[in-house]
C-alpha cells in the first residue's frame, strides 16, 4: 500500500496560521513530520495551533518571522534548527494581502511588497536552509503559487508579477541544488474553499466553477494533499514543477 509517510521528517511552514498553511500544517503533522508552525503577526492563532498539533502527538514548535526581512529569517532558523536540529521540508506558504486594481492605478508599494512575499521570502529561505539540506543530501522546498500566474486577468498584476517571479526563482534552484537530492515544486491552487468559506457559507461560487472543467472548486485538505505528497519521497524524482490543483482550471502546455 502506497501511503504518505514523512516519519523523522521536520517541516517549515511559513504563513502556517492562514486559511491554507494551517492545513497543510496539520496534514504534514498527521503524516508523521515535526512541525514548525511559522507566524508573522498572529502568534493567538499560532499558539492554539501548536496546541492542536501537540495534542495529536506531533512535535511542534511556533516561531515568529518577517520572512522579508534577512535578520528575523536567520533567526526563525536558529530557533527551528536549535529545536529539531535539522530541516527537511519547507513550505514556502505566507503571503501579503493588497487591494487588487489595474496598473495604472496600482501604487508602486504594491509591486515592491509583492516582489518580497514571494521572491526576496523565498531567496531567504533558500540561503537559511538549503546549506544543511546540500550537507546531508535530501530536501524538499514545496512553495505556494496560484492560478493567477497563467490566467493573467486585470486588476492581478502585481500578484501576478510576484508569483511569475517566484516561479522563475523556483526553476533555476530546482537546477542548482537537484545534484544533492533536494527538489523544488510548486503548488498552484485556484478559487479554494478554506475555513472561512465554510463559515460564512460561501463555499458555492457558480460562475468560476462553470470555467473549471471538474466544475466545482477545491478544497484546503486538497492543497495540503499536493504538498504533502511533493514533500514525500513517494515525489523523489519530481522537480521543477508548477503543480496546478484547481480541477484543470489551468494546463500548462509542453
Amino acid at each position: 500500500m502506497v501511503q504518505i509517510d514523512l516519519s523523522g521528517k521536520t517541516a517549515l511552514v511559513t504563513g502556517a496560521t492562514g486559511q491554507l498553511g494551517r492545513v497543510m500544517a496539520r496534514t504534514l503533522a498527521s503524516c508523521g513530520a515535526s512541525v514548525a508552525i511559522h507566524y508573522y503577526r498572529n502568534g493567538e492563532k499560532a499558539e492554539s495551533l501548536l496546541r492542536e498539533l501537540a495534542a495529536a502527538g506531533a512535535a511542534a514548535i511556533a516561531v515568529q518571522a518577517d520572512v522579508t526581512d534577512a535578520d528575523s529569517v536567520a533567526a526563525m532558523k536558529e530557533a527551528v534548527l536549535g529545536r529539531f536540529g535539522k530541516l527537511d521540508i519547507v513550505v514556502a506558504n505566507a503571503v501579503s494581502q493588497y487591494k487588487w486594481t489595474s496598473i495604472l492605478e496600482q501604487p508602486l508599494d504594491d509591486y515592491v511588497d509583492q516582489f518580497e512575499a514571494c521572491v526576496v521570502q523565498n531567496v531567504l529561505l533558500a540561503k537559511a536552509f538549503v546549506p544543511q539540506m546540500i550537507e546531508r543530501r535530501y530536501g524538499r522546498i514545496v512553495g505556494i503559487n496560484t492560478e493567477c500566474a497563467m490566467q493573467n486577468f486585470p486588476n492581478q498584476s502585481a500578484y501576478v508579477a510576484g508569483k511569475r517571479g517566484m516561479d522563475g526563482l523556483y526553476r533555476v534552484l530546482a537546477k542548482e541544488v537537484g545534484e544533492h537530492g533536494i527538489t523544488v515544486n510548486q503548488v498552484a491552487p485556484g478559487w479554494t474553499i478554506s475555513e472561512r468559506d465554510r463559515d460564512n457559507g460561501t463555499e458555492r461560487q457558480e460562475a468560476y466553477e462553470r470555467s473549471v472543467p471538474l466544475r466545482r472548486r477545491g478544497t484546503d485538505q486538497e492543497i495540503a494533499n499536493a504538498v504533502a505528497f511533493l514533500a514525500s519521497d513517494l515525489a523523489g524524482f519530481i522537480t521543477g514543477a508548477y503543480i496546478p490543483v484547481n480541477g484543470g482550471n489551468v494546463m500548462p502546455a509542453i
